[in-house]
Order: structure tokens, then C-alpha cells, then sequence
């Protein structure tokens, strides 16, 4: 008995041991968007950005994000190519005024009057020239009604009116030693974004990348939106409470190109792609000995990041989604 309980005992060390180790590897991957999204990208939050050449595989969905999950009701769509008929003439007021007009005849002749009434046959022909013409201002009222239906419900031909706007935009590729790039045919880039928007970009990915390295609260604050920083700084601290610190230095874009750009609630958003090189690593916050990663030679990772910009102030990022595990 006590070889056994002591072969269990070694059996739980063992395995907690393993788990450890493993939780460890887990923390350093999920570091910032390597297992998966966190932040807000407005009102498409929830939806994946389009591919790009930097990134050519669909971005991790957000997970951690302050903007609730919109609710949407399913809602059978009219099929292409099919409208409703409208009721004809005959279908409405002109049958029931027809019918009318039939059946009151009818029973005039039961009485012996006739269609024309006490007036003989002069007088059924005025009746049925009356009703002739009524029937000719209630079709032609009908006809003219339809007619401006059709034109109000039609959209605008590309005769005499102005042609629709071309929202695509070239956007040259970002980083100096950037790889070339496939070129898209079209870039979902709404707001029309400038070479210095994309020199800003890549600024920001050093400035928040080195200063997430150094534990520079006040240099994250300021380039991130409050959102994006509580997240970061959860990490942070995170990494503080199992005594270790997340190093990383030497960043350098690759690549990267826009996955889309638009403009909503007074403020601008853009999604950039973007694959870096960084010497990352996570060190003993005591000793600096490494736990995990490579603290010498640099290793690559893709990821979106995207920025927000309101009037009157510069970009923050203020959501960051992975692509896959960075390459060592």
C-alpha cells in the first residue's frame, strides 16, 4: 500500500507539472491576439475583415469586446426577379363598379324599366354612355396611378443621372521592407486613406509593441483607446501576478496591407494587416531567465489591428485580432 500511494503521489506531481508547463506555453501564445480577438471595430466588431495578401487566412473572431452582440430578427428576403403583382382593374373597384351597374340594369329589366330607366331607349343609351365613360376616367385614373408607382419604385437608369461612386482605392503597400504584394483589383477603403495614414500605422505598431515590452503604461494609454488598453494591461498584469514579464524589442514590419476602411458614428476605422518580425520572449521578472519564446532571435507574426480616428484627433488602435501562432 504505501509503494502504491506513493506511485500516485509521484503520478500527481507529474501531471501537474505537465499542466503547468502547459499553461505557461498557453499565456505566452495568447499574448496580445494570438488566441484570439479583443477590442472593438464599431458596428463590424463581430464580423470577420476581408482577406488580404498579407493575411490571406480569415482572422480570429473578437472574443473580449465592451460593444454588445447585435440581435437580429431572420427575415425571409423577396426573391430576386419577383414582385408583387398589383391588383388589375378588373381585380378591385372596377369589378365592383362593373358588377354594380350590371346588376342594377338587371333588375331594372325584372321591373320592366330596362337599362333605361323610365326614359326608354334614349334614355338607356345616355345610360350606357355614362358608364362608358366612366369607365374610361377609372381606367385611365387607374393606368396613370400605376405608372407613378413603377417610376417611384424603379431605381435610377444610367441615362441623364449621375453614375454611382467607385468607393475602390489603391493602397500601396506599407513597411520599407515590404515583400510585393499581389495587387487587388479592389480595396474596401471608404474613407480614402493617405500615405501618412499608413506611415502612422506603422508607427504605432513599434510605439505599442516596444512599449508593451517595457511595461510603459502612460505610452499605452495614450495610443490606445480606453477599451483596448484595460485589455492590455489586464495581460500585463496578468504576467506580473505568475512573476514573469513579457519582453519584446527589435520590431519591424514586413508587410501589410488595408483589409478595409469606413466611416461610422463621427469617426473613422481601419483595418490593416500587418506581418512583423520581433525579438519576444517571456522572462523570469526576478532573475531574467527565459520561460518561453526566443530572446535572441526575432520570430514573425501576422495580425489585423485596427485603429479609430474621431475628429480633431490622431489614430489609436482599438482592437487586435491573430492570424495564427507566430513562427519561430
Amino acid at each position: 500500500m504505501p509503494t502504491v500511494s506513493r506511485l500516485a503521489h509521484l503520478a500527481f506531481i507529474f501531471v501537474f507539472a505537465l499542466a503547468a508547463s502547459f499553461a505557461t506555453f498557453d499565456d505566452a501564445q495568447a499574448r496580445r491576439a494570438g488566441g484570439g480577438g479583443f477590442g472593438s471595430r464599431g458596428t463590424r466588431t463581430y464580423s470577420a475583415p476581408p482577406t488580404t495578401s498579407t493575411a490571406p487566412t480569415t482572422a480570429a473572431p473578437i472574443q473580449r469586446s465592451m460593444t454588445p452582440q447585435p440581435t437580429t430578427t431572420p427575415q425571409v428576403a423577396p426573391q430576386p426577379g419577383i414582385t408583387t403583382p398589383r391588383p388589375g382593374f378588373f381585380s378591385g373597384f372596377g369589378r365592383s363598379m362593373i358588377g354594380g351597374l350590371l346588376v342594377g340594369g338587371l333588375f331594372g329589366m325584372l321591373l320592366g324599366q330596362g337599362f333605361g330607366g323610365g326614359f326608354g331607349f334614349l334614355g338607356m343609351l345616355l345610360q350606357i354612355a355614362l358608364v362608358i365613360g366612366a369607365l374610361m376616367l377609372a381606367v385611365r385614373f387607374f393606368a396613370n396611378r400605376q405608372q407613378s408607382s413603377a417610376a417611384a419604385a424603379s431605381p435610377r437608369s444610367s441615362f441623364g443621372g449621375p453614375p454611382p461612386a467607385n468607393t475602390s482605392f489603391h493602397i500601396p503597400t506599407i513597411g520599407a521592407s515590404a515583400a510585393p504584394a499581389q495587387p487587388r483589383s479592389s480595396a474596401p477603403d471608404e474613407i480614402g486613406l493617405r500615405q501618412t495614414d499608413l506611415d502612422r500605422f506603422e508607427q504605432l505598431l513599434t510605439e505599442i509593441q516596444t512599449a508593451y515590452g517595457k511595461e510603459d503604461y502612460g505610452t499605452i494609454r495614450a495610443l490606445t483607446t480606453p477599451e483596448a488598453m484595460s485589455y492590455l494591461a489586464e495581460e500585463l498584469g496578468e504576467n506580473a501576478t505568475k512573476g514573469v514579464r513579457n519582453s519584446v524589442s527589435n520590431v519591424h514590419l514586413l508587410q501589410g496591407d488595408v483589409a478595409e476602411a469606413w466611416h461610422e458614428d463621427n469617426a473613422d476605422y481601419a483595418t490593416l494587416a500587418m506581418r512583423y518580425s520581433s525579438v519576444d520572449a517571456m522572462l523570469d521578472r526576478t532573475t531574467g531567465r527565459l520561460v518561453d519564446g526566443d530572446d535572441r532571435n526575432p520570430s514573425e507574426a501576422t495580425e489585423l489591428w485596427t485603429f479609430v480616428r474621431k475628429p480633431g484627433s490622431d489614430w489609436k488602435l482599438s482592437a487586435i485580432q491573430g492570424t495564427e501562432v507566430a513562427r519561430h
